[in-house]
């Protein structure tokens, strides 16, 4: 017979356990059809207007994906590999048809310091070469930490330029300080330049590309097509993932909020709100590790239309979010267990794309009902 110690343990690491699982539901009225096989860390993608596909690779790789085949472009910076850092992001300008310009983030060792932090540039695509790379953003100063670099990319319905960096593990210095780069949404005109309207123009001292501020690690951002807000979602410790709705000059918490705690089961903080911060309209308990972001807009998913999808890292499953309004009143699996979801978009065609991690980029699609 077992002593009452043992039960009592066993009892206690079901329980843990128990906690630590999503219950999301598993939805099978999908399947799926690898588009680009055999990648290893899709951070993200875009789909060139020729119906070919550029797909960055963390390892520091550019691939141009078409008629069945992939081709290394060369020409990008430097790009300083190590910990979480790499190559990241990509975007298109919202006029590439005419401009060219191809935008991408990625870890770079530029500047002074040992280690490296998150720089966003643009270049054009001339064959299988990048051609006139402009350096537009880059945080300072460097770190040796190899985590929270963000960072994703997005232009809003007026042309300007997002994107975000992570507080590169200084939880404690960079967010809540204007004057530091890290945990921080950034905004600029395409070309680089500062918007004279940024919420922090004014302010002395103040780095003034900052748009928001308080962040821990945004992997994720997207504009609203119904209301064309910026909507963003972070990694939080331990039970603290959450999702925002960015707005100028706002404070988002971080670390001064919460809703998670330490990985060791100790507090950060008493508060999960305080006034004068913004609180996220979800957060993830357990966390999920949320990574890429898409609404779907499209009648391919006339059941789905309206939902906002998100990538699941430690779960690896596509997370399909039921809204109403700004509120998250459902959420199920999609793609479970093919893999750590990365990056999400969805497609000129209508369908949804997904980067999953040593595996490649899938395709959805639904299944017909049959009445």
């Amino acid at each position: 017979m077992k002593s009452p110690i043992y039960l009592l343990f066993f009892i206690l690491f079901i329980n843990l356990f128990a906690c630590a699982q999503d219950k999301n539901p598993v939805n099978t009225a999908h399947s799926y059809e690898i588009v680009v096989p055999d990648l290893n860390v899709p951070w993200g993608f875009v789909f060139l207007p020729d119906g070919s596909t550029l797909i960055t690779e963390r390892k520091g790789v550019l691939i141009h994906f078409k008629n069945g085949k992939k081709t290394q472009i060369t020409g990008l910076p430097e790009i300083h590999v190590y910990g979480q850092g790499g190559l990241m992001d990509i975007a298109l300008h919202p006029d590439y048809k005419n401009t060219g310009w191809i935008y991408f983030s990625y870890a770079s060792a530029a500047g002074s310091g040992k280690g490296g932090h998150t720089a966003i540039g643009r270049a054009k695509l001339n064959g299988t070469q990048l051609i006139d790379f402009q350096l537009l953003y880059k945080a300072s100063p460097n770190t040796e930490a190899g985590e929270h670099f963000g960072s994703r990319i997005v232009f809003d319905k007026e042309g300007y330029l997002f994107f975000s960096i992570g507080d590169r593990g200084e939880r404690d210095i960079n967010p809540q300080d204007l004057t530091r780069d890290g945990g921080k949404i950034y905004r600029l005109n395409a070309d680089g330049t500062i918007p004279k309207n940024n919420p922090f123009i004014s302010t002395p001292n103040a780095i003034k590309a900052i748009y928001s501020y308080g962040h821990r690690n945004p992997q994720g951002m997207i504009v609203n097509p119904e209301t064309q807000a910026i909507w963003s979602h972070e990694h939080g410790p331990k039970g603290g993932d959450e999702i925002n709705i960015i707005q100028a000059g706002k404070n988002y918490g971080w670390p001064l909020v919460t809703y998670g705690k330490n990985y060791s089961g100790t507090k950060i903080t008493v508060n999960k709100t305080l006034p004068g911060i913004t609180e996220p309209i979800h957060y993830w308990d357990p966390s999920i590790a949320p990574s890429g972001m898409a609404f779907i807009s499209s009648d391919v998913y006339p059941e789905w239309k309206g939902n906002l999808l998100v990538g699941s890292l430690k779960f690896q499953y596509l997370d399909n979010c039921y809204l109403n309004g700004n509120k998250i009143i459902n959420e199920e699996r999609l793609l479970d267990g093919l893999g750590r979801v990365r990056a999400i978009v969805q497609g000129p065609d209508g369908y949804i794309y997904v980067g999953i991690e040593n595996l490649g980029i899938v395709k959805i699609i639904p299944r017909k009902k049959i009445n």
